[in-house]
């Protein structure tokens, strides 16, 4: 009788490798995606939590959804930080335990502090495992499959957002706004189990805690919010609100004279000298910018000028995931061929069309072509946030990862937070105006949300315009330092 020893490295091997990976791959991208769907989640939920007993106002509806984000953002770099120097995994663990600590904090909660302390401590929770999924899946995958991490790590983060919507309409077809909050609370324990098994240790780096550095950026961007919310219902021209515009300037500038001086800054300013690196982080923020502009009003557009059910609302989003599942398979492949700025550039401008497209229209729109006009915007993001993120992490040392992540996570969140706060307000002030005129509650909102898509496409118009430019100059620098360097 004979036996057979395989060696080391025969192909049952390399398949349990592989596959090792491949679940990396799936929880790094689960995480990821969970943090994102709680915010476009709460999209859907604004027309039962403006209600319910919490009577809030249209400020405060926008502050339950901003909450999360900004302390999701202005926490991101200086948490990518503290998984470099404590250990990526157990940051990544830590803040799917705290993501579940705040969500069971919104749960049963019966006023509005104690919901926006629940929002607060889930964006936390998000803002430490972000960056660390990122750094995982960098140190787990090969680099000649590197991009492709890359591009399924930006997949996920675009698709939580529809997630949220088509997982969040069916909990609150049949379930109050509570319902939304507890089903998250046994998601994020899974997961948390998932990763504890599944993900690897990684060898710590040494990173320094920029505490000064972080406050600054969160309470910079915290007043900048502040004006734009607020500005409506207290006066632009008040003293609160051109006070916190101020502010946020004082706030931003002493941000960025600490980053010059510190020996180890949480961010270092300098690094935006690097044209891809600075056009990557622009196109970020204006690609979320855009898109979440879009999540805020499109879920109550859907409710109440076409009146669909919530589950109606969230099957009639649910195929933009599969148009930008499409786009993102190819995105990284065409732009390797054609050049990241036109890749970019190509995206932005079709987030532009798309918001344009959308502005257009009403409560007589037929639902396939309102679908063609949302499948633009999915092309535009599938095409642009591989590419950018990429144009990102690709220029950070790799012993930076940590913070590379955590940059591109701070710009996809400021700018989804700017989004959503920006056609809020658009939405709040013109939706009032056209009510106090005599119009129709219908006509008066269709009316609002398509001032607030042309505002926001002109924003990602503009921005993205230097964006492009940006990437080109990046190119032409690099070019310029292999020729120097061969």
């Amino acid at each position: 009788m004979t036996s057979t020893v395989s060696p080391p490295d025969s192909p049952p091997t390399a398949v349990g490798r592989s596959a090792r990976r491949r679940s990396v791959t799936a929880a790094m991208c689960a995480g990821v995606l969970v943090a994102q769907s709680l915010v476009a989640a709460m999209n859907l939920a604004i027309p039962k939590i403006a209600a319910s007993a919490l009577h809030p106002s249209p400020a405060q509806l926008l502050w339950i959804v901003d909450t999360y984000v900004l302390v999701f953002a202005g926490l991101l770099i200086p948490a990518g930080a503290l998984g470099d120097r404590v250990g990526r995994k157990g940051v990544l663990l830590t803040g799917l335990g705290v993501f579940a600590a705040g969500a069971l904090l919104c749960a049963p909660a019966t006023t509005l502090p104690v919901l926006l302390a629940g929002r607060a401590l889930s964006g936390a929770g998000a803002a430490l495992l972000v960056p660390a999924t990122m750094s995982v899946l960098l140190h787990t995958a090969p680099p000649d499959r590197r991009a492709g991490a890359v591009a399924a790590w930006s997949t996920a983060v675009g698709i939580g957002g529809l997630a949220g919507n088509a997982g969040g309409a069916l909990i609150l077809q049949f379930l109050p706004w509570q319902g939304l909050f507890w089903a998250y609370v046994p998601l994020a324990l899974a997961l948390l189990a998932w990763v504890a098994t599944a993900a690897p240790r990684i060898p710590r780096q040494t990173a320094a805690l920029d505490l000064p550095g972080s406050a600054l950026l969160v309470l910079g961007a915290a007043a900048l919010l502040f004006g734009i919310i607020e500005g409506p219902g207290r006066g632009w021209t008040s003293a609160t609100v051109t006070g916190s515009f101020a502010l946020a300037l004082m706030l931003f500038a002493l941000f960025v004279r600490h980053g010059l001086r510190a020996a180890h800054p949480v961010l270092d300013p300098r690094l935006f000298r690097l044209p891809r690196l600075l056009a990557g982080s622009l196109g970020i923020a204006v690609t979320f910018f855009g898109m979440f502009a879009l999540f805020y009003v499109n879920a109550q557009f859907l409710q109440y000028v076409k009146a669909y059910s919530p589950l109606q609302t969230g099957c009639a989003i649910a195929p933009l995931a599969l148009g930008m599942m499409a786009v993102t398979k190819y995105g990284m492949r065409w732009a390797q061929r054609a050049g990241e700025a036109r890749a970019a550039g190509a995206g932005l401008a079709l987030i532009a069309a798309g918001l344009l497209l959308l502005a257009t229209a009403d409560a007589r729109t037929p639902y396939l072509c309102y679908l063609a006009f949302l499948l633009v915007m999915a092309a535009g993001a599938g095409l642009a946030m591989p590419t950018l993120s990429h144009a990102i992490v690709a220029s950070v040392p790799a012993h930076r990862s940590g913070m590379g992540s955590g940059l591109q996570g701070a710009a996809r969140e400021l700018g989804a937070a700017l989004g959503i706060a920006v056609v809020g307000t658009v939405l709040s002030v013109r939706f009032a105006a056209g009510t106090g005129h005599g119009a129709t509650t219908v006509s008066a909102f269709a009316d609002a949300t398509a001032l607030g898509y042309r505002i926001a496409a002109g924003v990602v118009l503009v921005v993205g315009g230097a964006v492009v430019w940006g990437l080109r100059a990046g190119a032409r620098a690099g070019a310029r330092a292999g020729r120097g360097g061969s």
